[in-house]
């Protein structure tokens, strides 16, 4: 069975989880049957286009990573006019005739670059007393949501003609790019809502990666899979990797610890060869399994 990660250019209208049901419907058509696990790591709105993550078999054991990682975006905020979805798609509660110019909107960006508070948008999946903010919203019930902590780590004007501007955010989990749109233009003394949302960074995967829905439909006609599948160490970038005598290897796949490791505490992901094992965690010379992956490779 395939594990690794297709990284689609995620187009306008297709919602995150029909992106999975793609990717399931090409590897099904390509001949691995219905068992390959497929997932994606971390939701694109319809109206967002870019860079969405979409793991295949092992690499499902990594989702949660993904979802943890800084992401950048590229966004529109068109000034003028609040929406209750803070987006294209939702009706107009606040005009202003305000509009800012481009020394105007970088005067404030330093405002919300690091540790910021934002209210998550009425339009979420976050869920109120059981339910989707969403599904409050659209049934028109109100919808109070908590401020949450966020981290802007780094933020730019792009452009600026007066009616609109266009931003890149460096953004830890949890941000909102909408409601980040909407107080900046809320500092500027006017509204806003966004126009275009483009996800640029997910983690370790860059727009340079993604495949477009066409080359996508190439796996289900019969292009070879290995041409548009990532290893499943794509993913793990970001921290070291710990390189495994056989017998450890072997041990670690057992779940056992390993002890003596003259190592800095921290997280790996351990390999044999050039087989990944373990995500695995030392801590006193101690190597204890956190997450192990069940790849067909030779002893």
């Amino acid at each position: 069975m395939p594990s690794g990660w297709i990284i689609l250019d995620k187009p306008l209208g297709l919602g995150s989880t029909q992106a999975v049901a793609a990717v399931k419907r090409n590897l099904r058509e390509a001949g691995f049957g219905k068992k390959v696990r497929v997932g994606h790591g971390g939701t694109l709105d319809p109206l967002a286009t870019g860079v969405l993550p979409i793991a295949v078999g092992e690499a499902t054991k990594l989702c949660g990573r993904m979802l943890d990682a800084s992401k950048e975006y590229a966004f529109t905020v068109r000034f003028g006019s609040e929406t209750d979805s803070l987006d294209l798609e939702g009706a107009v509660i606040a005009e202003s005739t305000v509009r800012p110019g481009r020394a105007d909107v970088d005067a404030v960006l330093a405002r919300f670059t690091g540790p910021i508070e934002q209210v998550p948008p009425a339009y979420s999946a976050l869920k109120v007393d059981g339910e989707r903010a969403y599904d409050l919203a659209r049934a028109g019930r109100e919808v109070v949501l908590a401020t949450r902590a966020v981290t802007v780590h780094a933020l730019r004007l792009e452009s600026c003609d007066g009616e609109s501007a266009t931003l890149v955010a460096h953004v830890s989990k949890g941000t909102y790019i909408r409601s980040l749109a909407r107080d900046i233009a809320r500092a500027l003394g006017t509204v806003g809502h966004v126009t275009m949302l483009r996800r640029l960074r997910a983690g370790p995967f860059a727009e340079a990666q993604a495949i477009s829905l066409d080359k996508l439909n190439e796996i289900g006609k019969g292009a070879p899979l290995e041409r548009y599948l990532l290893p499943l160490e794509a993913g793990l970038v970001d921290i070291p990797v710990l390189d495994l005598a056989p017998e450890q290897a072997r041990a670690v796949r057992q779940g056992r610890v390993l002890t003596g490791m003259a190592f800095s505490d921290g997280h790996y992901w351990a390999r044999s060869g050039n087989d990944p094992v373990a995500l695995v965690a030392l801590s006193s010379g101690e190597c204890r399994v956190e997450r192990g992956f069940n790849l067909d490779v030779a002893e």
